[in-house]
């Protein structure tokens, strides 16, 4: 073997050797709580989170535990336990659509005891799951005898005294995402002012509400919205976080207007949001955005043209 060949297989050798060193840089090993009962159950929620040299999702029945392993370069937890939810199952992240749920086999139809729901049964009571319980912020009952209580059509227990008490789960559990939509108006405005710095800063406030949402408590219908937006949201976030150029966070913004949008469609807001349109954004193509005031103020221009757009629709 000549020189030039041994400092080819030498070279070979290296980049092997640097290949194989960032694979392993780049693979994640992580353990989350999957819910579920038995080995139909396992080959579901594998097949579901597997996806060929990228994941590989190993769950235990007795344990409930599965451990994923996967390139961080190419997928991550959320995504991977994304599908395992819109397979059918629960996870300590993520909680399966109704629907998924209800196509399982018998056999496979685990208790869904971090679903927050409570039913209504013919006599009016609010019946819980098995492993939740209705606690005192949601029912406070003063000191007394109030046997006589009796339900009225709107699902309140109402005293003898006339007074309502509502049987309802608070209100924060179904509205939590007002902090968000809050913050998200916020970052608007500072469009409109065209202050990157301030829209940047705001920014980091919205992404701080984003990740303090307890998704296990949102309402089946926005959980199903915001576990597909939930990715973008933040990466469109942190886009207008990581610069104070009005240019680029306005790009990043109109990208989140169109998810902060699917949210409010199912999530809603204490009063109405106006869907408002610019045809001059977007390089021509149009840009949406939300807007408490029905009165046009453009975040993608500010004072060049203020008042260009128009309403398109009312979120009530």
């Amino acid at each position: 073997m000549n020189s030039i060949s041994k400092i080819l297989m030498a070279i070979c050798v290296l980049l092997s050797l640097s290949a194989s060193y960032a694979q392993k840089e780049n693979v994640k090993t992580e353990s989350v709580k999957i819910f579920g009962n038995c080995q139909m159950c396992k080959v579901t929620i594998e097949k579901a989170g597997n996806v060929k040299k990228v994941a590989n999702v190993a769950w235990d029945k007795n344990t409930k535990m599965a451990t994923l392993t996967y390139d961080s370069l190419k997928t991550n937890q959320d995504e991977i336990l994304k599908r395992i939810a819109l397979a059918g199952y629960d996870s300590e992240y993520f909680l399966a659509p109704d629907d998924a749920y209800a196509k399982l086999d018998d056999c496979c139809r685990y208790a869904r005891v971090l679903k927050p729901e409570r039913v209504a049964t013919k006599d009016g009571a609010m019946s819980a799951s098995n492993h939740e319980k209705m606690n005192h912020s949601e029912m406070k009952m003063d000191k007394g005898d109030h046997s006589n209580m009796k339900m009225d059509d709107g699902k309140n227990m109402k005293m003898d005294d006339g007074k309502n008490m509502s049987m309802k789960p608070e209100k924060a559990d179904f509205n939590q995402l007002t902090v968000v939509f809050d913050n998200y108006f916020v970052v608007k405005d500072a469009l409109v002012r065209t202050d990157g710095a301030m829209a940047s800063a705001k920014s980091n406030e919205l992404l701080s509400s984003i990740n303090a949402v307890k998704m296990e408590k949102l309402p089946m219908d926005v959980h199903t919205v915001w576990m597909k937006v939930l990715k973008d949201i933040k990466e469109e976030t942190n886009g207008i976080a990581s610069t104070k150029d009005a240019a680029k966070q306005r790009s990043n913004f109109m990208s989140l207007s169109k998810n902060i949008y699917a949210l409010m469609k199912v999530s809603k807001y204490e009063e109405p949001v106006y869907y408002q349109f610019c045809p001059m954004a977007n390089n021509g193509k149009g840009a949406n955005w939300l807007s408490k005031d029905i009165a046009i103020k453009n975040p993608y221009y500010g004072s060049m043209m203020m008042t260009c757009g128009k309403t398109v629709e009312t979120i009530k």
